[in-house]
């Protein structure tokens, strides 16, 4: 299993990543990409993930779109100009963090 406490920093760069990987993604979409490219061992939360949203939106980043679907309306969420060079910045702060700590921990 994990720390959980882990997962939260990596919050950003993970919802960030994904929206650049596979363009506009509604809420649940990312709850289950999160589930299924972990193989279950990540379970991300609303109550984590649309807190995230919202700020990335407030920040700039990630722009969202309302579409009616039957008698519901989802929200798209995608990345923003800004949004696209800080996925991109964000994974290779990530994974320099990844080799530092891997470093300590030899």
């Amino acid at each position: 299993m994990y720390n959980p406490e882990l997962y939260k920093g990596t919050l950003k760069t993970i919802v960030l990543h994904l929206l650049h990987k596979q363009g506009k993604l509604y809420g649940y979409e990312i709850v289950k990409l999160v589930k299924d490219l972990s193989k279950d061992k990540l379970q991300l939360t609303e109550g984590a993930l649309y807190p995230t949203l919202h700020k990335l939106e407030a920040l700039g980043l990630v722009q969202s779109e309302s579409f009616y679907t039957g008698k519901r309306i989802r929200k798209y969420y995608g990345l923003s100009t800004d949004g696209i060079a800080i996925a991109t910045q964000s994974k290779d702060d990530f994974r320099e963090f990844v080799s530092i700590i891997k470093k300590i921990l030899k």
